[in-house]
């Protein structure tokens, strides 16, 4: 899997959540200014090419639908970011969360007891 530019990203989280529909479907979900209709249907060509969306034509009008789902590229983009800032460490990545984002105990605490409980099922 690849990762995605600013703009096939906006048009992925519409797809995603419209689950399927037409480049102009796409271009009635993006908040003001909109771009040209060419500009989203060049976009909505790359994802195809990238293998992220496919589409099914009816007649001359082409119907736009996910092939990877949101769940699979959130996957991808947290593994990479735990890989490529974090050395792959949960310490490393809570350590910033608590220093940087000003995690208070409360939910410093709701975070170890999930990774407590993922660890538990795994085993």
């Amino acid at each position: 899997m690849r990762e995605l530019t600013k703009a096939e990203e906006q048009i992925m989280l519409i797809l995603w959540e419209i689950k399927e529909g037409l480049v102009k479907d796409v271009i009635d979900k993006i908040q003001p200014p909109k771009p040209a209709y060419n500009t989203v249907s060049t976009v909505i060509r790359v994802l195809e090419g990238k293998g992220f969306i496919d589409h099914k034509a009816i007649g001359n009008t082409y119907i736009y639908f996910p092939l990877v789902t949101e769940e699979q590229y959130k996957h991808f983009a947290f593994d990479k970011v735990m890989t490529n800032y974090f050395e792959n460490s949960y310490q490393s990545l809570v350590s910033f969360l608590v220093k940087e984002k000003n995690m208070d105990v409360e939910k410093l605490d709701e975070l170890i007891k999930m990774a407590e409980d993922l660890k538990n099922k795994k085993s």
